[in-house]
């Protein structure tokens, strides 16, 4: 973390905060470890949008304000993460340092990719937590299946939970929910470090136990609250013979759109037309994962992100910059900060 307090004690000087994180999807095993240009207008390389290429959007807006004299209109706290992209535990400990850094921030910038696309930037941004399905069932020998003593057995109803989960669900905008790991059988052990499971079990058998992991994603805490209940609700149905447990585990917040996030992208958007870099319209959420600039939307009335630089392939192999938009998004970068410097002090 850095800040740059400005030249004068003038408490009506306007705090702006900006995100940044340094680390990658790709671990050091990983072959794609090297940045190589393509041509003058493309390069590769592990984070060259995710996010290194918007860390340096960053620090050049912030020395072109420093060379044209008008960075000390504003007080400039500059967060850049080291764990974004594999968070550490617990998260409140892991973002102390950024949520503390927002309290009392007009505005925050967060310098992401979005959707790689220069004429849309990201107003809101669905949360990430995580969900374990534990299932238990009565074992015995499967000519027995449905017995009114027996039941219906551990599988049957891990299935019958998720196919209610699809059913109930799935209509709602914005909402997602992924089972990512099953294991089942009559014995059935989930390693979740590992996120790998094993499992023993025979055609003949009922089975026993059953373990389900996935996702969920939601737009605002109030729908991650109702997505919880109805997901518990389906769980409670159990077939006969049956028992289920079903525990969230929260990990990155929602960044739910706000009149103060709305009013951060039309004064972007005027920058970059009066720059001839043509208009920018909020990203659907549905294109934008999640990212550390939720962990202040509570916190910061204003919140815009997806203004770094763009490109295509983010956490794959294939990620490669569109180093055109590297003077674009700097030039927005820059005299979005300068206005803010006098918009915000005259409220």
């Amino acid at each position: 973390m850095a800040e740059r307090a400005g030249a004068t004690d003038d408490p009506a000087r306007p705090h702006v905060l900006l995100i940044g994180h340094l680390d990658t999807v790709f671990e050091p095993d990983s072959p794609f470890q090297a940045f190589e240009r393509l041509s003058e207008t493309a390069a590769k390389g592990p984070g060259t949008t995710d996010m290194k290429g918007g860390n340096v959007v960053m620090l050049y807006a912030l020395r072109a304000l420093l060379e044209a004299d008008q960075l000390d209109a504003l007080r400039v706290t500059a967060v850049l993460t080291g764990d974004e992209e594999k968070s550490g535990r617990p998260l409140e400990l892991a973002r102390a340092a950024l949520v503390e850094a927002a309290r009392g921030a007009d505005a925050a910038i967060g310098f992401e990719d979005g959707d790689g696309d220069p004429a849309t930037a990201v107003i809101s941004r669905r949360g990430s937590s995580s969900w374990r399905l534990e299932v238990t069932g009565v074992p015995a020998h499967s000519s027995q299946v449905f017995r009114e003593d027996i039941g219906a057995g551990a599988i049957y109803e891990a299935a019958r939970i998720l196919l209610g989960f699809y059913e109930e669900l799935r209509e709602e905008p914005n909402l997602t929910f992924n089972p990512g790991l099953i294991v089942g059988g009559t014995d059935a052990e989930f390693d979740a470090a590992q996120a790998r499971g094993t499992a023993f079990g025979k055609n003949n058998v009922i089975a026993e136990t059953a373990v389900v992991t996935g996702d969920l994603r939601a737009l605002s805490s109030e729908q991650y609250a109702r997505a919880k209940a109805k997901m518990r609700a389906i769980a409670e149905r159990s077939l006969p013979g049956t028992g289920a447990e079903l525990t969230f585990s929260d990990g990155y917040p929602p960044l739910a759109p706000s009149d103060g996030n709305r009013e951060l992208l039309e004064i972007y958007d005027q920058v970059s037309r009066d720059l001839g870099h043509g208009g920018v319209e909020a990203v659907d959420p549905l294109k934008a994962g999640a990212a550390d600039v939720s962990f202040v939307a509570d916190l910061v009335p204003r919140v815009l992100d997806g203004v770094g630089l763009m490109g295509e392939g983010g956490h794959t192999v294939d990620e490669t910059a569109d180093l055109t938009t590297l003077p674009s998004q700097t030039q927005r970068a820059a005299v979005l900060l300068y206005r803010l410097s006098s918009l915000l002090r005259d409220e």
